[in-house]
C-alpha cells in the first residue's frame, strides 16, 4: 500500500469516479439495466481486491485475533497480543498484527461480529468475505431507500463505484462497513416509521464503532423515549460478556486518544493548548452541534444530514484514516455534499504515508498532501457557497427589475 503501482491507479479511479458523479447529477435517471450493469462492474472490481492479500499490519489481522481469543475463552479487552503468556494463541495471520502492545479498542458489537465471522474459519479471507457480504447488503438496502425517498436508482452507483469500497472493504477489510450497514438500516426503518427498529439499529451501529454517535440528535422527536431505552439496553447487554470485575472495559481506547495520530491538522493545532482527551471531546461536540443544527433546520430526512456531522467530527479527530469516510458514502448524493464527495477522493494521497514508513520516514502526512486534501475540500465548499449566493441573489434581481418602471414609457 502506498507504492506507485497502488496509488496511481487508485488516483485515476478517483478522478474517473468524480466524472461519473458529474454524470449522475446531470442525468435524471438511468435505465434499470444500465444500473445493474454498473453494479456488476463494481462487483468484478471488488473480486480482484478480495482475492488479494492485505498488508501484514492491516487491522483485519487484529480482527482475527480478537475473534480467536474470544472463542478460546479470553477477553480481547484484557489480553495483550505480544504478552509472552499468550504467544501460543497466535496463528501465522495474527503473529504480525499492528500495535501488539495494547489490547483491543473495538466496541462490543464489532467484537461479537469478529467472533461470529471466525466460527467457520479463523482467517483474514473469511472476515473479508463477511465484510463484502455487508457491502452487498448495503446496495440492496440503499436501493430500497432511494425508491422510498424519490431518488433515482442510479444513485446507488455513487456508492458502489467508490474506490474506497474496493480498497478498504474487499481489499484491506475494515469493520466500519458493518456499522455503515446498520446505520443505513436504521435510516430505512425511520423512513418506514419503524421507530423501535430504527433506534435498535442505530445503537448497534454505535456498538461497532463510536463514529456515528454524533448523529444521535438527528433522531430527536423521530423516535420515542422507550425506543431510546431499547437501544441503550441492547448496547449495554452487548458489553455483558466482556465485563471485568463488573466494570465496562474500554481496552486501548484511552491509548488511542492519547497516542494515535494520522491526518489530523486541526487536532494537532488544538492539542498544543489543550489535553488530547479534551480535544477529542471537542471533536465529538462539534459533530453533535452540527447534527443539532441540521435537525432544527429541517424536519425532512435529507441524506447529507447523516454525512455532515460525521465529517465535522472527523475533521477535528486525532485520526482520520481513509476508511473512516466509509460512514459517509451512502449519503452523498446532493450538490451541497460536494465538498464531502471531494474529500472521499482527495484523501487517497494519504496512502503515500504507508510507503514513507517502509522507507523509515515518520508516520506523518506530508504538508503537501494535507494541502492537496483539505485545499480541495475548501475549494469545493467555496464553489457550493458561491453557487448558493448566486441562486439566492437571482430571484431578488428579477423581483427588483420587475418593480422598476420601464424607461421607454418616459421617452
Amino acid at each position: 500500500m502506498g507504492e506507485a503501482s497502488f496509488l496511481i491507479p487508485l488516483c485515476v479511479a478517483g478522478v474517473a469516479y468524480l466524472l461519473a458523479i458529474r454524470e449522475l447529477f446531470s442525468t435524471p435517471n438511468f435505465r434499470r439495466h444500465v444500473v445493474f450493469i454498473g453494479l456488476g462492474l463494481a462487483a468484478l472490481w471488488h473480486i480482484s481486491f478480495l482475492i488479494a492479500q492485505p498488508g501484514l499490519d492491516d487491522d483485519v489481522h487484529r480482527y482475527v485475533w480478537d475473534g480467536r481469543v474470544q472463542r478460546l475463552g479470553y477477553n480481547p479487552y484484557v489480553v495483550v497480543p505480544n504478552d509472552p503468556a499468550f504467544a501460543n494463541l497466535h496463528t501465522p495471520e495474527t503473529r504480525h498484527l499492528n500495535n501488539p502492545e495494547v489490547p483491543s479498542p473495538y466496541p462490543p458489537g464489532a467484537q461479537l461480529f469478529f467472533r461470529g465471522a471466525t466460527v467457520i474459519r479463523e482467517s483474514v479471507f473469511a472476515l473479508k468475505v463477511a465484510f463484502v457480504i455487508c457491502d452487498i447488503a448495503i446496495v440492496f438496502v440503499l436501493l430500497d431507500v432511494l425508491r422510498k425517498t424519490g431518488y433515482g436508482e442510479h444513485w446507488v452507483l455513487a456508492y458502489a463505484w467508490h474506490p474506497l469500497l474496493a480498497t478498504e472493504v474487499a481489499g484491506s477489510g475494515h469493520v466500519d462497513i458493518v456499522g455503515v450497514l446498520l446505520l443505513l438500516l436504521s435510516i430505512g426503518a425511520l423512513i418506514r416509521g419503524w421507530r423501535p427498529v430504527a433506534a435498535l439499529a442505530f445503537g448497534l451501529a454505535v456498538s461497532v464503532k463510536f463514529v456515528p454517535i454524533v448523529l444521535a440528535p438527528l433522531y430527536w422527536k423521530r423516535i420515542r423515549v422507550r425506543d431510546v431505552a431499547l437501544a441503550a439496553m441492547a448496547f449495554g447487554l452487548l458489553y455483558v460478556p466482556f465485563l471485568v470485575h463488573g466494570r465496562i472495559p474500554v481496552g486501548s481506547l484511552g491509548t488511542y486518544v492519547k497516542r494515535f495520530r494520522f491526518n489530523d491538522p486541526i487536532f494537532a493545532t488544538l492539542e498544543r493548548a489543550l489535553s488530547p482527551q479534551l480535544v477529542a471531546g471537542v471533536a465529538v461536540l462539534i459533530g453533535f452541534l452540527v447534527a443539532v443544527w441540521l435537525r432544527r433546520k429541517s424536519d425532512t430526512l435529507q441524506p447529507d444530514c447523516f454525512a455532515w456531522p460525521t465529517a465535522a467530527s472527523l475533521f477535528c479527530a486525532p485520526v482520520a484514516y481513509p476508511w473512516y469516510l466509509l460512514w459517509m458514502l451512502p449519503f452523498l448524493r446532493s450538490v451541497s455534499a460536494l465538498p464531502l464527495i471531494i474529500w472521499t477522493i482527495s484523501i487517497i494521497p494519504t496512502y503515500f504515508v504507508w510507503r514513507l514508513r517502509t522507507l523509515g520516514r515518520p508516520w506523518v502526512v506530508p504538508d503537501w498532501i494535507l494541502l492537496l486534501e483539505y485545499g480541495s475540500v475548501a475549494v469545493a465548499a467555496a464553489l457550493v457557497a458561491s453557487r448558493r449566493l448566486f441562486q439566492s441573489a437571482a430571484p431578488q434581481r428579477s423581483t427588483g427589475q420587475a418593480n422598476q418602471p420601464d424607461s421607454e414609457n418616459f421617452v
